[in-house]
């Protein structure tokens, strides 16, 4: 069974072993604040019973009063229902206007299940899809949930991972979950909803948010500093530049993705993706360019 760390003052993190994915909770006076709740029932009913363990261990009555969705994608969001069932189906849902809308697109089309099975048995059914709870406090740039002597504050600082990334600050605590704009587990993950090309700069507004003591704690793997972040945002900064590069020299879209520079580049940083891996990335910087930006393909 998992169990919380403390990592700051009353802020404490999970790293669920399925999906490497981290849940962090945030105490304050009126109770507790749950940040990303697993990938499917099961798991979210095991994560209840660790934030109930949790909870047992603080003042008496400690409750859940609020859960936060860092983006839409299942490893983070179909807990929910397990969390509700314990502190009420009122229990707020917040997140980005973006997560909303795409769960909300997931839902009506969720395709096929995903296939990953974890040690326990657990795997992301239609069950689990269908029992989807989607966020019912949203905002479009800021918002915060107010746990009484002290706020959780949300912000929306661009589209990288995916449309509706969010960051929860807790400023007293000197702590900053990132969700998966940020990870350490691995290197960023670029799929197909994602906007390599203009993830640099939306790191570029979580950056001034971050000291030397920051605590970061990412979508996957071990908390990280700003150095991290900085690091990581070079790297995805180098990624979008020399797919831009590419296309502005009239390479083609499939060329660019069997480039054979992607392990290094001239500014002698090598970058940390497989180039196995970059080919969704590549064709989202193609699809965001503007028109100016790109050359008609090299016969």
């Amino acid at each position: 069974m998992s169990t919380f760390t403390e990592i700051a003052d009353r802020v404490w993190v999970s790293a669920r072993p399925w999906y490497d994915v981290n849940v962090t909770v945030v105490a304050g006076e009126r109770g507790l604040v749950v940040v990303d709740t697993h990938a499917c029932l099961a798991a979210g009913a095991a994560l209840r019973d660790d934030v109930v363990s949790l909870a047992s261990s603080l003042a008496p009555g400690t409750a859940v009063v609020a859960t936060v969705l860092t983006h839409a994608h299942h490893d983070h969001v179909l807990g929910t229902p397990a969390l509700r069932a314990t502190w009420g189906d009122d229990l707020p849902v917040h997140a980005h206007e973006g997560c909303l809308a795409e769960l909300t697109a997931w839902s009506a089309d969720p395709g096929p299940a995903p296939e990953n099975t974890s040690a326990e048995g657990w795997r992301t059914t239609q069950d689990d899809v269908d029992a989807l709870v989607l966020p019912d406090h949203v905002f479009s740039s800021a918002g915060f949930v107010d746990l009484g002597d002290r706020l959780v504050e949300l912000l929306h600082p661009g589209r990288g991972h995916t449309s509706g990334d969010l960051v929860a600050v807790v400023p007293d605590a000197d702590v900053v979950v990132a969700g998966d704009l940020v990870e350490s587990a691995g290197p960023p993950a670029l799929g197909p909803d994602s906007f390599p090309l203009e993830w640099p700069l939306t790191l570029d507004v979580v950056l001034p948010l971050l000291r030397p003591s920051t605590v970061v704690v990412p979508g996957h793997g071990t908390p990280v500093d700003r150095d991290f972040v900085e690091t990581q945002r070079g790297a995805l900064g180098v990624l979008a530049e020399t797919v831009r590069d590419l296309a502005s020299r009239g390479v083609s879209v499939e060329d660019a993705v069997a480039h054979e520079g992607w392990t290094s580049t001239d500014a002698g940083l090598t970058l940390p993706w497989e180039p196995a891996d970059l080919a969704d990335a590549v064709r989202r910087v193609y699809e965001h360019l503007p028109r100016s930006q790109k050359r008609l393909p090299l016969l």
